[in-house]
């Protein structure tokens, strides 16, 4: 169970929201006595996202699945990136940017196909991937970071 279904759970009525959420789009919400909240990313249902202002920025280190290999690179646009590159499986995501990306090509140089970002699933990889997943969807997570980019800067 991901911490938003557990919290809906215990302090809600997890029920179809009135309309897309305006961050992530889940329909899926949660009715508190104050209001809605997102069941996803847990945006208030109805506060008002500002269109005039460019999106946030959040990093993410990206572990895509491909044959035998995991792609580790970084990107503020995952959706545009991982179209420009042939793979499987998005299988998690990391906030980090550059610096955590040289870090994990680091950690894993040994898996490293020459000086390329795929390297060759290994169990300490493997391991390594599924501890950053933690359990949620990557797609999840993604939406509960820009939730909260979006929260900070209004």
């Amino acid at each position: 169970m991901v911490a938003a279904e557990w919290a809906a759970s215990e302090y809600g009525t997890v029920d179809v929201l009135p309309g897309p959420c305006a961050v992530c789009g889940s329909r899926t919400g949660v009715r508190h006595p104050s209001g809605w909240v997102c069941a996803v990313c847990e945006w208030r249902f109805g506060d008002i996202v500002d269109g005039d202002l460019p999106p946030p920025r959040v990093d993410v280190v990206y572990y895509l699945g491909y044959a035998d290999r995991i792609k580790i690179g970084t990107t503020a646009n995952p959706r545009q990136r991982f179209a420009a590159i042939r793979h499987d499986d998005l299988l998690a995501l990391e906030r980090g940017d550059r610096s955590v990306e040289r870090h994990r090509h680091a950690q894993f140089a040994d898996e490293r196909f020459g000086k390329t970002e795929w390297f060759a699933v290994s169990p300490a990889l493997t391991a390594h991937v599924e501890a950053v997943r933690g359990g949620v969807e990557p797609w999840t997570r993604h939406a509960r970071w820009m939730s909260e980019a979006f929260a900070l800067r209004g």
